[in-house]
């Protein structure tokens, strides 16, 4: 099995993925909603024996139309691409999304990037695609485009949960500003997972016999500040149950920035410097203010107590979430 390749362009398309099927989206959350486009994708390269690329944008093209908005991504590059990575593609293509590569015509998106860039067989796309200057482009001109250039065209209308509402990155994004993380989960398709280096800290946890592993996570962030169960991933792919605090520490640091501090359960080694993985499976309780250090220490036990209960009977609900959230080394 080939290597899955983060490629930083169109031009990069190595010759042995020339000829692929293409996913075409931001694919913020790889959610549920997305999924449903790229196992279409998956599919039809599986049936032609074709390799499944997908083409997505960095950074977010919000960003470059409204930087005065803040985006609070899901996903980031390096954890879209391993979710990607985990649904089965080959590659992904996170095409540099610019003012000037905004400005490419519809009709020079696809002779350029489609055709002579990626070589596309196939594209998959959801029923809101537009691309190139203006969002000229449409699911439309994309199949007339298809016509004349010799590639399929596949677009897929929008995805809705059980209840019959539409699954989105941005009702995703509401439901983790409030904390819940189990809702956002169904919606996902997969635990919510944030991925950081692990920096040193003040060690105030490890006075108090919770040291913690600290993640500075992008200010973006609307994660709701508080307490959840969560599983940390290490760079050797092990797992570790553990429970962790989001927010500013008001007992201790109030006017401190965020910080993610996870307390890894029967854990003694150090992880300053490496790259971790941490998935939340649940929120038990908004962050508070506690008038001494022994009072913090005493819920911090229950927190503990209360995460071990939570997580001891959680179990995968897709084969993403088992290899993002269950499968260690």
């Amino acid at each position: 099995m080939e290597q899955f390749l983060r490629l930083s362009g169109y031009q990069d398309m190595p010759a042995h993925l020339r000829g692929a099927v293409i996913a075409i989206g931001n694919f913020d959350g790889v959610h549920r909603g997305h999924q449903a486009v790229l196992w279409r994708a998956l599919e039809i390269a599986d049936e032609r024996r074709v390799p499944a690329v997908v083409l997505t944008f960095e950074p977010h093209p919000r960003t470059i139309f409204r930087p005065e908005i803040p985006l609070f991504r899901l996903t980031p590059a390096p954890m879209k691409a391993r979710l990607l990575a985990g649904l089965g593609f080959d590659a992904v293509v996170e095409q540099p999304f610019t003012r000037e590569f905004s400005s490419l015509s519809a009709e020079r998106f696809v002779a350029e990037v489609l055709v002579g860039g990626l070589g596309a067989s196939h594209v998959v796309t959801g029923f809101d695609f537009h691309y190139g200057k203006g969002r000229g482009g449409t699911p439309e001109t994309l199949m007339a485009a298809g016509t004349t250039y010799g590639f399929g065209v596949t677009v897929l209308d929008a995805f809705s949960d059980e209840g019959g509402d539409v699954v989105s990155s941005s009702r995703i994004r509401a439901l983790l500003a409030e904390g819940d993380v189990a809702e956002a989960a169904g919606l996902l398709g997969y635990r919510y997972t944030v991925e950081a280096e692990v920096t040193g800290g003040k060690k105030l946890g490890r006075t108090l016999g919770f040291p913690t592993a600290n993640m500075s996570l992008p200010p973006e962030t609307e994660l709701r500040h508080g307490i959840y169960a969560v599983r940390l991933r290490r760079a050797d792919s092990t797992l570790h149950d553990g429970v962790a605090n989001f927010g500013r520490r008001p007992t201790v640091d109030e006017n401190g920035a965020p910080l993610l501090e996870t307390f890894v359960f029967d854990f003694s080694g150090d992880l300053y410097g490496e790259t971790c993985a941490v998935s939340l499976f649940g929120f038990l309780r908004g962050e508070e203010k506690f008038d001494s250090l022994d009072a913090l220490v005493v819920q911090m036990k229950r927190d503990e107590e209360e995460a071990k209960a939570l997580l001891s009977g959680v179990r995968p609900f897709s084969e993403l979430d088992l290899s993002i959230a269950f499968e260690g080394k």
